[in-house]
């Protein structure tokens, strides 16, 4: 049989032209069957379950700007671009390790780590870009808008007492801080040396310059007295210097929730030297409209007077070192909402040491409360 060389050349084209085909429709498939895994991962990955695991957790502690400690974990699900912010509390939640570095980059093996100040809980947030962590909060973080994840856990141990020195002033007992505290936005140190009684039983607090620094004085009331009447004799205040702050208050450091039980009778110009006003009424949160009350002091020995009942905080400022029948406050206020209710506050003497336009004037600064009264 013969065959035309047309058919032959035919058949060789044919032959000649199937491989590569074959080739390209492997590819394809290969590509094909690649993109589809692919998508497939990426869907996997974006439906992992966002979480946050502790792999070292910092003691339990009473912070303070000198006491640091590793806290480190990891995250599973967070997605290009998401951070790790870090709170722990002492009294309030602070951002850790400092306000103006507050985000901590996720590695690429899911872990994260930072220094912390120490505190009684610790919080982790995995949080989107758009985050802006504050500086303190009153209560623990929560979940929700650009918070993707969170976990809270407690320090390790049990929270050592709070080291003071006892005191006896006005028929209470009282305890003397000696360690350091972020009232009033300043980091300051506390000393035992700066509280004590005189012989004719009045009470002096002292703000001094030693070798470590500034130190200030804090007095807390060994235990709560709740609903009543608070009497406070104080001697000339209206002179202090602009950089410091005296306050008589109530704290409970476990109410971030209740604002932590806050009234306060403060004086000072808060580092406003030109300030007329060098006094205030007030409850806390102060930053809501009509929880704050300022007025001017006038020089000489006052008594400051609270009526603390349901509902109702009313203030009132006199002249002189009593409150005599008839007698008219030279400043009085009263509040009537948000006044917190009684707990485990605790009142406290504090004379502390706020930012102010020049600094302290004056190497030591003191002020003397000559009786403190309570009637239920």
């Amino acid at each position: 049989m013969s065959v035309k060389h047309s058919e032959i050349a035919a058949a060789s084209r044919a032959e000649t032209g199937f491989a590569p085909c074959l080739v390209w429709r492997i590819l394809s498939a290969v590509v094909f069957f690649s993109a589809v895994a692919m998508v497939a991962c990426q869907a996997d990955k974006s439906h992992e379950t966002l979480s946050i695991a502790f792999t070292k957790i910092p003691p339990a502690a009473q912070g303070g700007r000198e006491r640091l400690d590793t806290i480190s974990g990891r995250v599973s699900g967070a997605r290009p671009g998401q951070r790790i912010v870090v709170y722990a509390k002492s009294g309030p939640w602070w951002v850790q390790p400092w306000p103006d570095h507050p985000f901590i980059p996720i590695q690429s093996d899911s872990t994260w780590s930072t220094q912390t100040h120490l505190g009684y809980e610790y919080a982790a947030l995995l949080v989107d870009p758009d985050y802006h962590p504050a500086p303190t909060i009153d209560v623990a973080p929560s979940m929700g808008g650009s918070v993707v994840a969170l976990r809270i856990v407690n320090g390790v141990g049990s929270l050592p007492d709070l080291p003071t020195v006892p005191l006896r002033f006005s028929g209470y007992d009282w305890k003397v801080r000696t360690t350091d505290s972020a009232r009033g936005g300043l980091n300051n140190l506390y000393d035992a040396d700066n509280v004590w009684t005189d012989k004719s039983g009045v009470l002096h607090l002292r703000i001094s310059n030693k070798p470590k620094g500034w130190t200030c004085a804090q007095l807390i009331l060994a235990r709560s007295l709740g609903y009543g009447i608070y009497n406070f004799v104080v001697s000339d205040t209206a002179r202090l210097d602009p950089g410091v702050v005296l306050s008589l208050h109530t704290h409970d450091q476990a109410a971030g929730d209740q604002h932590f039980r806050e009234w306060d009778i403060e004086i000072g110009r808060w580092g406003r030297a030109t300030s007329r006003e060098n006094a205030q009424f007030g409850i806390q949160p102060f930053y809501v409209p009509g929880n704050l009350a300022r007025f001017t002091e006038p020089p000489g020995t006052l008594t400051y007077s609270i009526l603390w009942e349901p509902g109702r905080a009313e203030f009132k400022a006199y002249r002189g070192s009593s409150i005599q029948s008839g007698a008219h406050p030279f400043y009085e206020h009263t509040f009537t909402a948000g006044v917190p209710s009684p707990g485990q506050e605790h009142l406290e003497f504090m004379f502390y040491i706020v930012a102010s336009e020049k600094g302290l004037r004056q190497k030591n600064t003191e002020v003397i409360i000559d009786e403190f009264e309570y009637l239920p």
